[in-house]
């Protein structure tokens, strides 16, 4: 188990469970705000936001709510207080963790996030102590099960289409591409019939720590506490687990 492959996985498993206790709504109506006070409300123009769009829809999210999202946003129902940031920290066994935050009070939230931290064995430190570590990548996932294409023929259809690397996961395959470029990449994969399960800009370390024991244990519980607090949008980290 990784933090950047299995993680992920692990999370679009979740969606509909958490999508029921409403903390995934929220999390995505903000991201939709975010997106379209940066990027504009266009999605087309927007990759961003049709991302957020497409998850937002995936959850179920009513259409209302996403136009609202959007328009909040862009400025049409009051605007939006909440300020996007970075926060760096290590976990257990010094693995480096990167958080994604969006809050309407950063007193608040920092305050919370370092007790989470120090509630599961690591802690948050100064920015750009662990960003280093990561690559900000475009991501496209693609389930083993809902295409038919063999291995070989769709990595050289990714490698075509633009990619930079193809990587094999045990129910599906990654497929690694410039962040610039991930929209144009999962256009001439649909036209060709591949079905994408997820298509996003992530950030992947660039080297991994490996976990086992109580350590391992402490680092998975200190992820799942970070990806239910309200503010954090996304976690990364460069850890390595054994799957038993």
């Amino acid at each position: 188990m990784s933090g950047h492959s299995k993680w992920a996985t692990i999370k679009r498993k979740k969606a509909k469970v958490d999508a029921q206790r409403g903390k995934l709504f929220t999390r995505l109506a903000r991201e939709i705000i975010v997106a379209a006070r940066q990027g504009g409300g266009d999605p087309e123009g927007n990759f961003r936001l049709k991302t957020a769009i497409q998850k937002a829809k995936e959850a179920n999210i009513p259409n209302e709510n996403i136009t609202r999202a959007i328009q909040r946003g862009c400025g049409e129902q009051g605007g939006s207080s909440l300020e996007e940031m970075i926060y760096e920290g290590y976990g257990p066994g010094g693995v480096a963790v990167m958080l994604e935050i969006m809050t309407d009070n950063r007193n608040r939230t920092a305050g919370e996030v370092r007790h989470i931290f120090a509630k599961n064995g690591g802690n948050l430190g100064e920015t750009g102590c662990v960003a280093w570590m990561f690559q900000e990548t475009g991501l496209i996932v693609i389930d083993k099960a809902e295409n038919q294409l063999d291995e070989d023929d769709l990595m050289l259809l990714a490698l075509e289409c633009g990619a930079d690397d193809f990587k094999v996961e045990e129910e599906s395959y990654e497929i690694i591409c410039k962040p610039g470029e991930i929209q144009k990449v999962k256009d001439s994969l649909e036209k060709e019939g591949v079905v994408v399960a997820l298509a996003e800009v992530t950030m992947i370390p660039r080297s991994t720590v490996s976990l086992e024991g109580k350590e391992a244990e402490q680092m998975l519980r200190l992820m799942d506490a970070l990806e239910e607090h309200d503010d954090v949008q996304n976690a990364y980290a460069n850890f390595e687990i054994e799957e038993e």
